[in-house]
């Protein structure tokens, strides 16, 4: 059975490594093979390299280097490589994960693809279906939902998303609760990751106890911002800030920009009274409250600053989830969340984009308790059940078209 996996972005990194790594494609009923294809979405070291050595990864067996552009110009390239690829390595299943451009592309190239005079097709599998903000401005959302309703078999992370799916006529035959790979990565690596040095390196070891428990009183914040809706908008990006000036008087708020932001960053001219460290001025630099800039960083070096954060606060929906997993409060700056069992069981606060509610939000978590559980299936074993899945789905490996 030849598998065939799509990376394209950051948090695709996290999700596939687990399946790309279980134990369970040594244990299957029949020889697995893999095949990794990073389609260049994100590309460099800080938004991509890096996450291969930190989890492990095996270089890409396919690089198809499509860069950056406008969704609609990105996504077509994708699709226009990724049909070459197909029609190379003709892979009896194709795991696309999350909601990036690249999956749905990928989605949509092998919804499409036909084998030859077979008529056949790989099957299309989803891991991380059936999340829903409800929100169609969104382009994650749009990607979401087309890729669950092209998609064969549905690998879902909360039971919100097995409701969804029913809800828009997908038959229950083609999903299964699994869990959430991204725990899978999250849980395999935190105890490496707190042998990262990022702390002090940022001079921030005196505002924190060591790296054993999640404590109480650490004094730093941490904080990603990088949805077009955030950072696009002038006026939204400065309400954002503004809404963090009061915590900012408190703490050190380490923010690790995404390229996206930064460039939007320059344009406005935004003076955020810190610039951003690199090297060894990190090591020399004190830390001071307010806003510490840096460049983007690799995953065990944000991994171990989360772990050990007062509070993190961001727009990202990954880190709605690893945060908690950690136990460690979430401000999501955002007006709704496609993942509500990190509110119903978690440590989030939904606190929109508005100055007073992100405000209030922070007050509210730095000053609760923490008593957070984890939801069902994150356990590190998600990767299993997939893997598990695709080999007894081994019978109709190909779909006709």
């Amino acid at each position: 059975m030849k598998i065939l996996s799509v990376v394209g972005a950051r948090p695709n990194f996290m999700k596939v490594a687990p399946i790309r790594l279980s134990r369970a494609n040594e244990e299957a009923s029949e020889p697995i093979q893999h095949v990794l294809v990073h389609t260049g979405q994100h590309y460099g070291d800080l938004m991509s390299d890096s996450f291969f050595n930190d989890l492990k990864l095996p270089k890409p067996d396919v690089h198809m280097g499509v860069g950056s552009g406008s969704h609609a110009a990105q996504s077509a390239e994708i699709m226009k490589r990724f049909e070459e690829v197909l029609l190379s390595e003709r892979p009896d299943i194709v795991v696309v994960v999350g909601d990036v451009n690249s999956t749905v592309a990928c989605a949509l190239t092998t919804a499409k693809i036909s084998f030859g005079p077979s008529g056949t097709r790989p099957l299309i599998a989803h891991v991380e279906s059936g999340l829903r903000s409800f929100d169609r401005t969104m382009p994650e959302e749009i990607n979401r939902v087309v890729t669950d309703h092209v998609a064969d078999l549905l690998f879902v992370t909360e039971e919100s998303g097995i409701k969804n799916l029913l809800k828009e006529g997908i038959s229950q035959e083609k999903v299964h609760f699994v869990g959430n790979t991204m725990i899978d990565s999250l849980l395999a690596f935190q105890a490496k990751a707190d042998s990262s040095s990022k702390l002090d390196e940022l001079g921030l070891r005196e505002n924190s106890e060591p790296a054993t428990t999640n404590s109480a009183v650490a004094r730093y914040a941490l904080l990603t911002l990088h949805r077009p809706a955030n950072v696009d908008n002038p006026d939204a990006f400065h309400a954002i800030l503004g809404g963090l000036e009061e915590l900012a008087e408190e703490y050190p708020i380490v923010f690790p920009v995404h390229p996206r932001t930064r460039k939007r960053i320059e344009e406005f001219g935004l003076n955020l009274n810190s610039q951003p460290t690199h090297g060894r001025t990190e090591r020399s630099r004190r830390a001071r409250n307010g806003l510490l800039l840096t460049e983007p960083l690799g995953y065990l070096d944000f991994l171990y600053l989360m772990k050990h954060a007062a509070i993190v606060l961001t727009d990202s929906g990954g880190i709605q989830e690893e945060t908690t997993c950690l136990g460690v409060p979430c401000v999501t700056v955002r007006d709704n969340t496609e993942r509500p069992v990190t509110v119903e069981k978690g440590t989030n606060i939904i606190a929109g984009t508005a100055k007073e509610g992100i405000r209030d939000a922070i007050r509210s978590q730095l000053k609760g308790s923490n008593d957070a559980s984890i939801p069902e299936h994150w356990d590190g074993n998600a990767a299993e059940r997939i893997v598990d899945v695709l080999s007894r789905v081994r019978q109709q490996n190909t779909v006709r078209v």
